[in-house]
């Protein structure tokens, strides 16, 4: 019997979740926004990954927002959906990368070509729609090049959807792996979805997408010397240089924890220029300013009850 996993979709509306809003949802599975058109890139893609990872989300696909209606707009947006989906979620080969088709009068044929272009790009493809605007998309034609058809069929009005729903209504069609049930899941205004088939489930890869940080959100505390982010880690400005002395170099990050994907690995002699610090996860990090806004993530010591406990270098 598959087993059923949670599954939620993500953008900009819902930036303002917590991780105890994640906690309380209890979904596994998320599909993040990217972009729409060849204009829009979603903001927040980098917290709403961090978030939801602290509330309990262990696997990730992504989607875009189609807004064309010609083959060749179809891989100009889908050109475009792989470069962001590199640079803001580092997607790897074999993630699945999802097109979101709602509007009316796509052809088939762009959609193909939408699909294909990801494919040629070595990731897998997946393909959704709702049940009413099914009958303008030649299903069996786009199935040969989808691995993955996600459905939307759910009553309208405000009323929190179930996490688990109502099997009665479930709308029928050929390939189903994952059906959107509600688009106000628990009352949090997320869509929720379940997983219908296995192959729904091997598709969302945990291990190719790590939690990245986001850009940090400044509250001040009385001074301006200190900040939190988004995980809600208390950050304290100090600008110095670190030099690392540990044999085995250490591990620079894209975000502040230890799920966050490489930068590199530091040898031993390398120094970094930092400009803040703080105590998380076990570690003491310092953020290295890396230009266009970006920050690179250094563990510089074992830490306990907001203490140092070891260092892994020289600070000057």
């Amino acid at each position: 019997m598959t087993n059923r996993e949670t599954v939620i979709d993500l953008a900009s509306f819902q930036a303002g979740l917590t991780v105890q809003d994640y906690k309380n949802i209890g979904a596994t599975k998320a599909i993040v926004k990217i972009s729409e058109n060849t204009n829009y890139v979603n903001p927040c893609i980098r917290s709403l990954i961090d978030r939801s990872v602290g509330g309990g989300v262990n696997g990730f696909a992504f989607y875009h927002f189609g807004r064309f209606y010609n083959d060749s707009a179809a891989v100009a947006e889908a050109n475009y959906f792989i470069a962001n989906a590199k640079r803001y979620a580092n997607v790897q080969p074999g993630t699945l990368l999802i097109l979101d088709a709602e509007i009316k009068g796509m052809p088939t044929s762009s959609v193909i070509a939408f699909l294909q272009t990801l494919r040629n790009a070595g990731y897998h493809t997946g393909f959704y729609t709702y049940k009413f605007l099914l009958p303008q998309f030649n299903l069996e034609e786009i199935h040969k090049y989808a691995n993955f058809f996600w459905l939307a069929a759910y009553p309208l009005g405000d009323q929190p959807g179930p996490r688990v729903p109502d099997f009665n209504y479930f709308p029928s069609a050929n390939y189903v792996d994952c059906w959107q049930h509600t688009d106000n899941l628990l009352g949090y205004k997320v869509d929720g979805s379940i997983t219908l088939t296995d192959n729904a489930i091997k598709l969302f890869n945990p291990s190719e997408v790590k939690a990245e940080a986001s850009k940090p959100v400044v509250k001040p505390q009385g001074t301006p010397k200190s900040f939190y982010d988004d995980l809600g880690v208390c950050w304290y400005f100090e600008k110095g240089k670190f030099t690392v002395t540990v044999d085995e170099g250490i591990v620079l990050r894209w975000g502040a924890t230890t799920n966050s994907s490489k930068i590199g690995v530091l040898p031993k002699g390398s120094v970094v220029k930092y400009d803040a610090f703080c105590h998380s996860g076990g570690y003491v990090w310092i953020r290295q300013p890396r230009g266009n806004g970006q920050f690179g993530y250094l563990p510089t010591g074992e830490s306990s009850g907001g203490k140092r406990t070891s260092t892994w270098g020289k600070f000057e």
